[in-house]
């Protein structure tokens, strides 16, 4: 008998339990002794758990990776509530499902005076004109809304909505805890696979977990799959059987979604930190994920300039070679010039000087009366500018000492004002050591 029949002909015995439907569909938590991970919101004495059980609940926006309980909160609480429990998808609903919610809600409160809970998965995927429709029914407490989102709702949910509920961030499982997920589906021969005797060794189970990057719902389909072939094979779960099911690792990385902008952040980050070991994984994870190669080498570009600076030159140069070798060639190959820069930028003295120069004198010309540029800068290649003043008095500082003449070249109005401020670091420590014998403040 395989695994399928055998599922099949335990169904009925199973007190309405239907084997047919994937593990971790059956393998649901229904009770919070069953929910694993997220102490921080659902721990015993927290906020989130106590509303449940008291039948409290505020909007919520339930914010978090895949397979991290979102929807299973969801269910825990439609099945714990005394409230009228409705939900919606954002993909399917539209305006006219929303109203027919929010009609049926008022019913249930005039009538029977109970409250409705509103279930929206994926609510990122409202649009604007979606999300107003909900913003008086949430305010006046029509309905209780609890979205569900893997997308940050600071980013996607509109602020008027936002400011009207709870955000409640779930977080990815830890392999501890997806271990301990794992256990749970081999034991129960209710639900799991407990009546196969299926065993499955720790490393096993740590491969299984580390696989599925904090997704319990991953985890639980490849622990499912990989107890298939098992049963086929009258075996337990090995190494061999998981290496043949995982075979390259999906990355869950959505372009335009938070993860992207995580990703992106620590790439930076890495790189103006000086690691050049993190800054090539985050690299990795970028372009086995399938983001744009342009907008790395674009991102490459930018850190040369604004964390490298004048510390090192060359990083720009680099980086702009990185840009054009990109363009050139493409991938897979892109990804050889795209790590040289990473590595070069990355272990690169830095300043940030030049990029707080700019930022600093955009401000003063933007805010300030800065006053007229001086006449001897003034351009004198016109008939009768000189009859202006224009570049009369102007050195020419090739034709002294050193290629330097000390003259005022600021407006009057901000004579001395300092906005390059190089640091001691690699090549800038030169310029520093030459601005100090060259400096053109002049006495006011």
């Amino acid at each position: 008998m395989d695994l399928f029949t055998s599922a099949a002909l335990n169904a009925e015995k199973n007190a309405g339990i239907d084997n047919q439907k994937p593990l971790a569909v059956r393998m649901r938590p229904q009770a919070f002794d069953e929910f694993v991970g997220q102490e921080d919101s659902v721990g015993k004495g927290r906020f989130l758990r106590v509303m449940i059980e008291n039948d409290r609940i505020p909007s919520l926006i339930l914010f978090g990776p895949p397979g991290t309980g979102k929807t299973t909160l969801a269910r825990m609480i439609a099945v714990m509530t005394k409230s009228n429990f409705k939900q919606l998808n954002a993909v399917a609903a539209g305006i006219a499902d929303i109203r027919k919610v929010v009609d049926e809600a008022h019913e249930q409160r005039k009538f029977y005076q109970k409250r409705t809970i509103v279930f929206i998965d994926e609510i990122h995927r409202f649009n604007k004109s979606q999300q107003d429709v909900l913003l008086p029914y949430v305010e006046d407490g029509r309905i209780i809304l609890i979205g569900a989102t893997t997308e940050n709702p600071y980013f996607e949910v509109n602020h008027a909505l936002l400011s009207r509920v709870r955000v409640v961030r779930l977080h990815s499982l830890s392999d501890k805890q997806m271990i301990i997920v794992l256990q749970k589906a081999l034991c129960d021969k209710k639900r799991g696979l407990g009546e196969y005797g299926i065993g499955c060794a720790e490393p096993e189970l740590i491969t299984i977990a580390q696989a599925a990057a904090g997704d319990a719902r991953v985890a639980l389909n490849l622990l499912e799959q990989a107890a298939m072939l098992a049963h086929a094979a009258h075996s337990n779960i090995t190494a061999e059987i998981l290496s043949d099911i995982l075979g390259e690792k999906l990355q869950t990385y959505d372009k335009k979604g938070d993860n992207h902008y995580d990703t992106v952040s620590a790439f930076i980050k890495s790189m103006r930190g000086s690691d050049p070991d993190a800054a090539i994984h985050y690299l990795a994870r970028m372009i086995v994920a399938g983001e744009d190669v342009n907008f790395i080498a674009r991102r490459i570009a930018i850190c040369a300039a604004e964390d490298v600076g004048n510390a090192d030159p060359m990083a720009l140069v680099v980086a702009m070679a990185a840009v054009q070798a990109v363009q050139f060639i493409g991938l897979p190959e892109a990804r050889i010039p795209l790590a040289q820069a990473v590595t070069y930028i990355a272990s690169a003295p830095k300043s940030n000087a030049a990029y707080l120069s700019i930022d600093s004198a955009l401000q003063d010309v933007r805010t300030k009366d800065c006053g007229t540029i001086p006449l001897h800068l003034k351009d004198a290649h016109y008939k009768g500018a000189e009859k202006l003043g224009h570049g009369i008095d102007y050195k020419y500082p090739h034709d002294f000492n050193d290629h330097f003449i000390k003259q005022q070249y600021l407006p009057t109005k901000i004579m001395g004002k300092k906005y390059y401020d190089p640091t001691s670091n690699g090549h800038e420590k030169i310029i520093k050591q030459y601005l100090a014998t060259h400096q053109n403040f002049l006495p006011k």
